[in-house]
């Protein structure tokens, strides 16, 4: 009897120990990963101002309070900001982020790109959307990821890429292009221009994880196919 309480106790203390290790395995999935609400337009806040067409709206809580984050791009057109030597048309891309205070919107701060008059293919647009929103460091404060591209051309040469990622105001930038499949020979080895990057020195200077979670989205949106416009991993 004593032997088989003996075992049963082992058992128990094996089981216990078993969920431990899931529960902390589970902790470290979870960490760095934040769980941000979706927004339409008619939903924001009054008193948020933007320009475009709203493309995501995410809002979330960390230790700065209440974050709304606005992704808007203006779509090709002619644009009164900019002179025009001939046909060409302009696009525009923004994000802003505001932090709700005493009820009212405080922006904090706000990206901004463009194309402007450019008489052949446009190209400004997000490429990773919804952002990614994380807390790789664990310091509280969320980390904001943005991927997006701009381009004029008129041929297959790669567009400018560019990552943006705010933390509690500072901003971090890796900038490059895209990489474009160019080509395939007889043998089916395919051959590709771009690709290339490089991190600025807030990047530099920052947790490694940050880097490591920015080649990691890089990736994810670095490809292109001329045959549809789409980023694809090959």
């Amino acid at each position: 009897m004593d032997q088989w309480l003996n075992y049963s106790y082992m058992i128990t203390k094996r089981n216990a120990t078993l969920f431990l290790v899931l529960i902390n395995i589970s902790v470290c999935l979870a960490q760095g990963k934040l769980s941000p609400t979706k927004l339409n337009a008619k939903q924001l806040p009054e008193g948020i101002e933007y320009e475009g067409k709203v493309k995501s709206a995410l809002q979330w809580k960390d230790a700065n309070g209440d974050n709304i984050l606005i992704t808007t791009e203006t779509g090709i057109y002619t644009s009164k900001k900019f002179k025009h030597e001939d046909d060409g048309r302009d696009a525009e891309l923004f994000a802003y982020h505001y932090i709700m205070k005493g009820g009212k919107p405080l922006q904090t701060w706000k990206v901004y790109d463009y194309i402007s008059d450019c008489p052949l293919d446009i190209e400004a647009n997000f490429v990773s959307d919804p952002p990614n929103i994380t807390d790789l460091d664990n310091d509280g404060f969320a980390e904001v990821w943005m991927v997006y591209k701009t381009a004029c051309r008129g041929d297959v040469s790669p567009a400018d890429m560019k990552l943006i990622m705010y933390e509690n105001g500072k901003k971090h930038a890796m900038r490059g292009t895209e990489k474009m499949l160019q080509g395939v020979d007889e043998k089916g080895n395919k051959s590709y221009d771009g690709g290339t990057y490089k991190f600025d020195p807030a990047f530099t200077n920052a947790p490694e994880s940050f880097r490591v979670f920015a080649k990691k989205l890089w990736k994810e949106n670095l490809y292109f196919v001329p045959s549809t416009g789409e980023p694809k991993k090959l």
